[in-house]
């Protein structure tokens, strides 16, 4: 037997392992992630196995035994590379990949040393070298004197900053003894939050009793649970992540949240640094290398006892950790679409597990899987089932777009929707209008002859965006908007106006009084700008927020009285088994923005397809009558979760070469599924949703059975038999377990 030993997981050395022989004795104590020493050139070192081999890389004479198991030590980084061991087996990934992604901070980041000037000597000596300096007319070290005389300690910026001191004079002062200078290491804080608010809410009596259910199972002894908070918009579920948090902390332990959107973190991170201050800490993409670093650092020197951010937070080098909350669970954020593609909440359950720890799913719309998952007992499910004090949910009413239309209306915007905006502006009060696209149109067409404006690289349209501008947002390929139709030559060409840009432009001709503010991805691409617009929105700087989905996901905006969800119905119309889902849950999110406050609420959904259950269920709030009709068809299909699916994507630039080695692949497999006694189906190859971007040309095969066990024999089995084939070196080959989003 050998062990993959990885010997620095800092940062250089992550894409180099070094085999070594484990010796008779330890054969039943190696283990990923266990800590071990080993011969390293003419020293020993210490490193982690990564995995465990009974093949042996080169000439087995040649592979030097290690040497032992490192007793005693506690090293954070163990159970992060044993979770990427796991990561590797479960999703597909090469042992660097699993462990690049596990260990999100490669890199060390120069400290940030605060310095601080004391005062060395009593006030009576201290006055008299004052007396002197001035004499001698030494006018920089008699400044710096006076100051100390008077407040003691100054930090060294101050001192050669604003009071312009010198270096040398610093330096003099310091060698003839009158003050000290001592350095300490400043973390870099990404919450600078002065206010000093007091948490003073008390859970209500069916929040205290999600909270006793927990605790009552944590306290019984019961390891490694998964409980599915099911709550209405409105009813309270981060006031219960807090209590659990607060328990957690108290226990000693650590805690995680993760969060759907980066546009939520601050917004969820200031409602707990109010309760926890200091002891809280955020992590997500737009911080900056060096905030990134010191928040884990905190986190491992047991600084801080509560992470937050989206999926890498998950992998937070805690200690002792005791919980883990995942809000907004059914958000497909949570499943990574670059290798591997873990899902952040079966990857948090296998964590918990490895720490003893509990995991808490929270949401208003639970996904099917975990509700599935809840039904047949593998998680607990707990409901909030109304709101805080009572507050009814949004009446909701849907507006057929078809009858618009009919009745002259060619605008965006229903009759209803304007009625009710202005009746809000009116009344001051704040208005969401969402709609699930970004830029200025979505794609360019002729009226005339139906050509569609494309990309020359990808299989897909070109959006159009402003000054003329069409691009493609999977190359970034970019070329002016065609005046006339590149294949007829007629003028009647152009794009499907209803981007957000456009809904502000219509917003503002239609109610010229009424302040906007735009929220999507082109407008929070800079630092810090989530924050700025949500603050200016909850300010009352602006009546009417216009966004995509990152505004209708989590955020409680007091004010808000009226949701209007525009073209409700573009999610049902792609191509993914999930549409319905999706369409309901973003729905049911979105109307749940409204009258969370003092004043009750009113949304309005504008569809082309009313009758759609979808649509229908999200109006009602009705998510078991949603999930009984869609449970049924995922049964009938054999979709996930009632079956499970593997989806390999075959990529080449060369379009022969896919199709050949595609099939090849689909061979592969069937002589697996030939031999098997299970139900397996696969599907395929096919083209992918895309089969072509970037002058790459793609293929997809999908299998599907009901033992997830199987795929991953399955997944084994074809990595093994292209790795080294030469056959099939001109092509790249990805998995996905139970994809939330299409190839």
């Amino acid at each position: 037997m050998y062990a993959n030993v990885i010997v620095d997981i800092s940062h250089e050395k992550l894409d180099k392992t070094f085999q070594y022989l484990v010796p008779a004795g330890l054969e039943n104590e190696i283990e990923p992630g266990v800590c071990v020493e080993i011969p390293f050139g003419n020293r020993k070192i210490t490193g982690y196995v990564v995995e465990i081999t009974e093949n042996p890389e080169f000439d087995v004479d040649k592979i030097k035994p290690l040497c032992n198991i490192v007793k005693g030590s506690v090293a954070v980084e163990a159970s992060l590379v044993a979770l990427a061991s796991w990561i590797r087996k479960n999703y597909g990934a090469t042992m660097n990949q699993a462990l690049k992604t596990v260990i999100p901070v490669k890199k060390s980041v120069k400290e940030v040393t605060k310095r601080t000037i004391y005062l060395n000597i009593d006030d009576i000596k201290a006055r008299a070298q004052l007396a002197l300096c001035e004499a001698k007319h030494q006018k920089a070290k008699a400044r710096l004197l006076r100051e100390l005389i008077e407040k003691k300690e100054l930090e060294y910026s101050v001192v050669t900053g604003e009071l312009k001191i010198s270096t040398a004079a610093i330096n003099s002062l310091e060698e003839s003894g009158f003050i000290t200078i001592k350095s300490a290491t400043e973390y870099r804080k990404p919450i600078n939050n002065t206010e000093n608010e007091v948490y003073d809410k008390v859970l209500n009596e069916q929040q205290q009793a999600v909270v006793d259910a927990v605790e009552t199972d944590i306290a019984a002894g019961k390891k490694n649970r998964v409980f599915l908070i099911k709550g209405v918009t409105g009813s309270g579920k981060t006031e219960v992540y807090m209590e659990l948090i607060d328990k957690c902390v108290k226990r000693g332990q650590q805690a995680i949240v993760l969060i759907p959107e980066i546009a939520l973190t601050y917004q969820t991170a200031m409602r707990f640094y109010v309760r926890f201050k200091d002891r809280v800490t955020i992590m997500n993409s737009k911080l900056s290398p060096g905030e990134r670093y010191d928040q884990f650092k905190r986190a491992k020197n047991g600084d801080i006892d509560i992470m937050i951010g989206p999926r890498s937070a998950l992998f937070t080098p805690f200690s002792n950790l005791g919980l883990i909350i995942i809000d907004e669970e059914h958000e497909t954020s949570y499943k990574s679409e670059s290798v591997p593609r873990y899902h952040a909440r079966e990857t948090a359950i296998e964590y918990a597990k490895m720490n003893d720890a509990v995991v808490v799913l929270g949401s208003a719309t639970p996904s099917v899987d975990s509700y599935y998952k809840a039904k047949k007992g593998e998680y607990r499910l707990l409901e909030l089932k109304t709101r805080v004090a009572d507050k009814p949910l949004p009446e909701c009413e849907i507006v057929d777009m078809r009858t618009e239309l009919k009745n002259g209306n060619r605008s965006i915007l229903s009759e209803r929707l304007q009625q009710l905006i202005q009746d809000c502006l009116d009344k001051k009060q704040q208005i969401i209008l969402f709609i699930n696209r970004r830029g200025i149109a979505g794609f360019m067409s002729c009226r005339s002859c139906g050509y569609v404006v494309k990309c020359p690289h990808c299989d897909v349209s070109l959006s159009q965006h402003a000054q003329g501008r069409m691009i493609c947002h999977y190359c970034g390929y970019e070329q002016p908007a065609p005046k006339i139709c590149p294949k007829c030559g007629s003028k009647y060409i152009s794009g499907f106006k209803a981007g957000t840009q456009k809904i502000e432009e219509m917003i503002n001709m239609r109610f010229p009084t009424a302040g906007t503010i735009r929220m999507d991805y082109d407008t929070t691409r800079k630092k810090d700008s989530y924050e700025k617009i949500l603050q200016a929105f909850r300010n009352h700087e602006a009546d009417i927020l216009i966004g995509t989905q990152m505004i209708v996901k989590g955020h409680d905006f007091p004010d808000v009285t009226l949701v209007g969800v525009l073209a409700a119905d573009m999610s049902l119309n792609v191509n993914d088994y999930r549409a319905a889902e999706r369409t309901f849950q973003i729905l049911t999110q979105a109307i749940g923005r409204a009258g969370r406050g003092r004043y009750p609420g009113n949304a309005i959904i504008q569809t082309y397809e009313p009758e759609h259950f979808a649509i229908q269920t999200a109006k009602e709030q009705a998510y078991e009558a949603f999930y009984d009709k869609e449970i049924e068809y995922r049964k009938m299909l054999r979709y996930p979760p009632v079956w499970n699916m593997l989806v390999l994507l075959i990529t080449s630039d060369g379009q022969e070469e896919v199709q050949n080695r595609s099939e090849d692949v689909a061979k592969l497999i069937e002589s697996i599924i030939s031999q098997s006694e299970k139900k397996i189906q696969m599907i395929g190859p096919a083209d992918a949703g895309i089969s072509k971007i970037n002058d790459v040309y793609r293929k997809v095969i999908y299998i599907k059975t009901e033992q997830y066990e199987t795929l991953v024999s399955i997944k084994d089995f074809v990595d093994k038999s292209i790795r080294d084939n030469i056959k099939y070196k001109k092509i790249s080959l990805q998995f996905d377990f139970n994809p939330v989003n299409g190839f």
